[in-house]
């Protein structure tokens, strides 16, 4: 299934990319809600590829061309205002999108009814910060404002047509940007100048065409399992 494997490797990938905190975090407290986010990213994606075959030949074994991640997703971490910058984007379009999945009747609904109810929590947790930054001091703005900036040419392609997923693209694409625009107001911050949302897009993720960054990314995640080929635990 397109969609599964496109949704799975969007919460796959970011859920490394936020692992990479751990330790790493400005204070105790978001090293474990930087994990709990990753992890429950991480239960999505299992149930997801799970829907396309073996989750851990996918997630291991698969070359850098055949994942259909968003480019979003695969961007690094940056400082910890440019991560909240790309949690604040994707986890809005998440709830979103799932918000929409399950009202119906597809295959994504069961796991939408669980999982919008998590990512609510992710969406919460990155208004929270992008407001405490934004609205903190000159330093914490700035940052913050660097970090939507950097990312906001990648939010294009979260609104692209994905093959089996049944959403009303036109009103998933309007909700986001009313309520990215709304958290920026209140964090004293600007929407990014740039291509409009949908007219536009960085890249081809869902087509396996993918940044440098996640090519180093990927590498990692996948060196323990191709080192040491059908070892158990």
């Amino acid at each position: 299934m397109t969609a599964a494997l496109a949704l799975g490797d969007d919460a796959l990938v970011l859920s490394h990319r936020l692992g990479e905190w751990a330790g790493k975090a400005p204070v105790l407290e978001e090293d474990v809600a930087l994990a709990n986010i990753a992890l429950d990213l991480l239960g999505q994606a299992r149930v997801l590829l799970s829907m396309v075959g073996d989750e851990d030949e996918l997630a291991y074994l698969r070359e850098e061309r055949a994942f259909r991640n968003v480019q979003l997703v695969e961007q690094p971490g940056g400082d910890f205002a440019q991560t909240m910058a790309r949690q604040l984007y994707f986890s809005t379009y998440q709830h979103l999108l799932y918000g929409q999945l399950v009202q119906g009747d597809g295959p994504f609904a069961p796991l939408a009814g669980k999982a919008v109810k998590e990512v609510a929590y992710h969406r919460d947790h990155a208004e929270q910060w992008t407001l405490r930054l934004g609205d903190g001091t000159a330093e914490s703005h700035s940052r913050m404002q660097c970090g939507l900036d950097a990312l906001w040419r990648f939010t294009g392609e979260l609104f692209q047509p994905v093959e089996g997923l049944a959403v009303d693209a036109d009103a998933l694409r309007e909700n986001w940007l009313e309520s990215v625009a709304s958290v920026l107001e209140r964090a004293t911050l600007t929407v990014p100048t740039g291509p409009q949302i949908g007219a536009w897009t960085a890249g081809a993720g869902r087509q396996g065409l993918h940044t440098e960054p996640f090519g180093r990314m990927l590498a990692e995640m996948q060196h323990l399992h191709r080192s040491h080929p059908g070892a158990t635990w």
